[in-house]
């Protein structure tokens, strides 16, 4: 057994606090089971397997039965190989396979089965032209394995990886208590008291034998293969009922890797596009703070340094203005509270052509994806250095978002904005884009259902947006001529909202947003203040029941989703109906999901979006959504009747434990600069309006609120419910309407199922 206990207080006390409950456990001295006898011994080597998933999914995985490394902690021989052959920059696998149109993304890395043996895999994610290369791709692989054997362990790349975890053993963030505890409790099991919280950060044993002996157990006759999907022949005789003789030798040929293709593979040799990656550039040389005072460490919010209208007047007395631009505006915030080496930059590239119509919204999301492949050679290095970077899309914009070690944060930055601004289209990689994002649109199907009840309430509250039909339809029709001409009309009509917060000086600031600035084109115009409105939320009417109905063919689960709006965002109303979710939040949980038994998936909670928000309920479940809708309806109506008759002393416990989460301090410079940046692009900055929320009045508005939610007699209640109504429910109600009114007269059931040949 092993304990860990994480609090405020100190360590005295805590052990004063636990010594007592735990001291009377006998230590019986048990040594931990462990099973150095690998479950797949080498007579269940050499075997491929085939899955025939419910999504499109094109995956390879190459897998090696391996001793249990993890004793070895800390010369890392797993941790090395993991590191080569999960690689992706210059001269990695993945650039070879990605250079020849076979793979979108590799993974190489070993995990522990359990105490005693262990794996090491490669996974790759394949293209349409991949799946029929999947022995080319393997082969590939022991080509890479066979440099790694004539190059050796390299003692220079060891130590830059032990460097690299050592800096970031240093600075890391503050942990989340509760994610620590749970961490480090299992830990104990595994390594000395010593050692736990270093474990997995700090090399000190140079052991290049045990690379070695890694790389020997990585061959053709240790190897196991899973396809995703089943080749064609194998699928079509996944789904008959009965297999033919004469056809499974051949199918069984696919099964076992014949001994050809294994002497291929054991004879592989690199070619020159596969090496060693070079050392790392990005490695930060300057780990010092800034000293020189700067006014925002000790404010609450940022300062806009580029700007372009006057503020709300609202705002003055939290921020400062330094200089003017039309085309960008940038906030700024040293940090004085997190004391780390690190800094967060976040930069929105507004543009209203991004959502304009679908073929504008598909080709956004190519754009994106291409961005993201064109830079993972080089960024890669970054990543690897502790500089986690990521281009995503919002609705109106395209994302861009740096955080970690500040010293060569504004290196990786120039060549992200000189690649999207000088963007050239890969035919290549578009056809390879273009697919996977038609191929993401049609997976979406085999989503949960109460994933797709969320999506249609989305459809149905947002006054512009595109169905995935249309979304479809235009992805279809898209063009490498189409793309750049979008790019390059997008890039002339934008506006740019930059965040710059952390170890950083206003002077460094200013110079990236110059850079950015002077990297647009030059014929690039400013937006008009009409440009820059976001987009609404349709407004439901008082008294009004909105109900929106969904088939999903791929689960039989069903889902009812039921929304109760509440109209625009203030400040009053935000914190009482934060206060009603969180009163409601436990009580739902236990009664739909563990008394009622409804289903495993039960969650409620406010929605917010465009400026508005309201009160959602979901529940998905293997019963029909009527009966769900009406479930939920009673609960809410119970829920009435109990916060009525709550005592004082209850209600001020839930206010007081609101007003905590409210109040608690961000664990990481990152989540409060992503809280920050979130209210500058939504636009949704709050500030207090002068109403005084009283405990009385808060008490007040929870009640009446919940008593809106329960009575459907009320003429101002605001209610939608989405119903996404999965396979069995579908089916249970046919069968029920065909075994009433058709089948009644058929003696025996087995008749309705008994095949009619014709003559």
């Amino acid at each position: 057994m092993t304990f860990a206990v994480v609090g405020k207080e100190s360590l005295d006390e805590l052990e004063a606090m636990v010594v007592p409950l735990f001291s009377a456990i006998e230590d019986r001295d048990v040594t931990p089971p462990a099973w150095p006898q690998h479950p797949f011994p080498p007579s269940r080597c050499r075997k491929r397997a085939y899955c025939l998933p419910v999504k499109d999914l094109r995956s390879l995985s190459i897998e090696f039965p391996i001793p249990d490394y993890l004793k070895h902690y800390k010369s890392g021989p797993i941790y090395y190989l993991s590191h080569l052959l999960g690689h992706e920059g210059p001269g990695s696998l993945l650039a070879a396979l990605k250079d020849k149109g076979w793979v979108d993304s590799l993974e190489g890395g070993g995990r522990t089965g359990a105490r005693g043996f262990g794996f090491f895999e490669v996974h790759v994610d394949l293209t349409e032209d991949g799946l029929d290369h999947v022995d080319d791709i393997v082969n590939m692989v022991f080509q890479y394995i066979s440099m790694l054997r004539e190059k050796g362990p390299q003692r220079w790349m060891w130590d830059e990886q032990r460097e690299t975890l050592s800096t970031d053993f240093t600075y890391r963030d503050v942990q989340d208590p509760r994610s620590f505890v749970v961490k480090h409790v299992h830990m104990l099991q595994e390594f000395p008291m010593e050692d736990i919280l270093s474990a997995y950060y700090l090399l000190s044993e140079w052991k290049p034998e045990l690379i070695e002996e890694v790389l020997s157990r990585l061959v053709p006759n240790n190897v196991r293969i899973g396809e995703f999907p089943m080749e064609d022949i194998l699928s079509a005789y996944y789904l008959l009922s009965e297999w033919k003789p004469e056809l499974i030798e051949e199918v069984l040929s696919r099964l076992v890797p014949n001994n050809v293709r294994i002497g291929e593979w054991e004879e592989a040799r690199a070619g020159p596009e596969l090496h060693l990656p070079h050392p790392n550039q990005f490695l930060p040389d300057r780990l010092e703070l800034e000293t020189s005072h700067d006014p925002t460490a000790d404010s609450i919010a940022p300062i806009i340094l580029k700007q372009r209208h006057l503020p709300d007047p609202k705002l003055l007395c939290f921020l400062y203005f330094f200089l003017d631009t039309p085309l960008m505006r940038l906030w700024f915030k040293r940090d004085n509270e997190f004391k780390l080496p690190k800094a967060y930059i976040a930069i929105d590239l507004f543009s209203p052509l991004s959502y304009a119509d679908p073929e504008s919204c598909a080709l956004l999301s190519v754009w994106v994806l291409l961005i993201r492949d064109g830079l993972q050679e080089y960024a890669y290095a970054a990543e690897l250095a502790g500089l986690r970077w990521n281009v995503t899309i919002a609705k109106q914009a395209v994302n861009i978002v740096i955080e970690g070690y500040d010293d060569k944060q504004h290196v990786l930055l120039d060549k992200i904005i000189d690649h999207v601004v000088n963007f050239k289209t890969d035919p290549k990689r578009f056809n390879i884009m273009k697919e996977n994002h038609i191929r993401a649109i049609k997976n979406f199907d085999a989503e949960q259902p109460y994933q797709h009840a969320v999506y249609q309430q989305s459809l149905c509250l947002t006054d512009m947006v595109w169905t995935r039909c249309e979304l479809l339809a235009a992805a279809k029709d898209m063009s490498v001529e189409k793309l750049d001409v979008f790019v390059s009309r997008l890039l002339r009509k934008v506006h740019v909202e930059a965040l710059m917060m952390g170890n950083i000086t206003r002077e460094r600031a200013l110079n990236m947003a110059d850079n950015i600035e002077n990297k647009l084109p030059k014929d690039a115009r400013p937006l008009l203040a009409q440009e820059l409105i976001l987009y609404r939320e349709v407004e439901l009417g008082k008294g009004s029941w909105f109900l929106r109905c969904t088939e999903n063919n791929v689960h039989k689960s069903s889902c009812a989703l039921v929304y109760y709006a509440c109209g625009p965002r203030a400040t009053r109303a935000n914190v009482a109906l934060e206060l009603v979710a969180h009163a409601l939040a436990e009580p739902a949980f236990n009664v739909l999901r563990t008394k009622e038994q409804l289903g495993y998936i039960v969650f409620s909670g406010v929605r917010r979006s465009n400026g508005a928000q309201g009160l959602r309920l979901v529940v998905q479940s293997d019963r029909h959504p009527e009966y769900l809708e009406q479930r939920i309806e009673a609960f809410l109506k119970t829920s009435q009747e109990d916060l009525e008759n709550m005592s004082e002393e209850m209600f001020l416990k839930h206010r007081s434990t609101l007003a905590a989460q409210r109040l608690e301090r961000p664990k990481r410079m990152a989540t409060k600069a992503a809280r920050i940046w979130a209210e500058i692009i939504t636009q949704a900055a709050e500030y207090s309006d002068g109403t005084p929320a009283t405990a009385s009045q808060l008490a007040k508005d929870v009640s009446t609120f919940l008593r809106w939610c329960s009575e459907p007699e009320l003429d101002d209640r605001r209610l939608m419910t989405i119903k996404a109504i999965g396979i069995f429910s579908t089916l249970a109600a046919i069968v029920y309407y065909y075994k009433r009114h058709k089948w009644s007269s058929l003696k025996s059931r087995k008749l309705a199922y008994k095949p009619v040949s014709k003559k």
